[in-house]
């Protein structure tokens, strides 16, 4: 496995990164059991970076993984809502509680858009900086979907590792093209902001072109790590010989391309918008009339975040 220097970070992480999102309760849900037993066989195979927030709720399926393979062997980095010294501290305890850790490797502030979103958090980043002096955080971050997110954190000046969506068709970019999230990588990896990309595959979308899809961003140079969602052993043996340039054979690949996500929907659905309202993507509308209207989605343009999920009052969405 190979590992990379997360910029001015000082982070040694593996190019693989666990994503974490796909074993939560937004996703499969999987015990803590099946948690720790696929975790610990991505460590197995040289993954130290394990990538959640407060939004998976899944601290708990992580936690005793870190205590058996042993905390300093494996960075964290999470990431939340945050925008003032309240809910900075707020947040930070709780991944601090959940994990049962004293300090977060890589803490970042979730979705961020642009300068403007920045400016309107920097109470947050204020209080996270204060706290990255005590080490009690190691490095600062941002998530972004979109270019200017990534631009705003290369002009901030105190933003250590920017996480943003990389894949060949630029699935999930919100304000442009790969082409030009590429050109605002480069200008943060000038400025030694660290680079760990999230959603090669489009959050499945790119199954089909699954062998494509990874080298392409293993070949991008100013790309330090990427987060895959995994969820078994043998999707960790598969990513984790792919990052290590090894020979995956035919069989393999197809029939992990036969694993398809969806979002679905369930009939109980009340039309209450809360999704839509939430779903950056705008694969999400109401359809039907008064009282009729339920959630549909556009698999265009899902990319099966399951955020959605998160907001819906009912309980009827799930990525599965």
């Amino acid at each position: 496995m190979k590992y990379n220097r997360l910029g001015k970070s000082e982070l040694k992480v593996s190019k693989l990164c666990f994503g974490s999102l796909t074993i939560s309760p937004l996703q499969q849900n999987l015990s803590v059991e099946q948690s720790e037993n696929i975790l610990l066989h991505a460590f197995d195979h040289g993954v130290n970076f394990i990538d959640t927030a407060a939004l998976y709720g899944n601290y708990h399926q992580i936690k005793g993984a870190l205590k058996q393979w042993g905390r300093q062997k494996i960075h964290i980095a999470t990431k939340s809502y945050a925008y003032s010294e309240d809910t900075a501290k707020s947040s930070l305890e709780e991944a601090l509680r959940g994990l049962e850790t004293d300090y977060i490797d890589l803490f970042m502030l979730h979705e961020q858009e642009s300068e403007h979103t920045l400016r309107g958090h920097q109470e947050a980043i204020d209080f996270f900086l204060q706290k990255k002096k005590e080490g009690v955080i190691r490095s600062f971050g941002i998530s972004t979907h979109f270019i200017a997110g990534v631009k705003a954190a290369a002009n901030h000046g105190a933003i250590d590792v920017v996480h943003p969506i990389v894949n060949h068709r630029g699935l999930g970019i919100v304000d442009g093209n790969i082409a030009e999230m590429l050109e605002a990588i480069k200008e943060a990896k000038q400025k030694d902001i660290g680079i760990f990309a999230m959603k090669p595959l489009g959050g499945g979308h790119l199954l089909a072109d699954f062998q494509k899809s990874f080298d392409y961003v293993l070949n991008l140079k100013d790309i330090d790590a990427v987060a895959v969602g995994m969820q078994s052993r043998a999707e960790v043996e598969v990513n984790a010989g792919i990052f290590s340039n090894q020979e995956i054979s035919h069989d393999t690949i197809k029939k992990i391309q036969a694993q398809p996500r969806t979002l679905q929907i369930a009939d109980w659905c009340q039309g209450c918008g809360a999704c839509v309202n939430r779903c950056n993507m705008k694969a999400l509308s109401l359809r039907g009339e008064g009282g009729n209207k339920r959630a549909v989605v556009d698999p265009g343009r899902c990319v099966f975040c399951g955020y959605c999920g998160k907001v819906c009052p009912d309980f009827c969405i799930k990525v599965i």
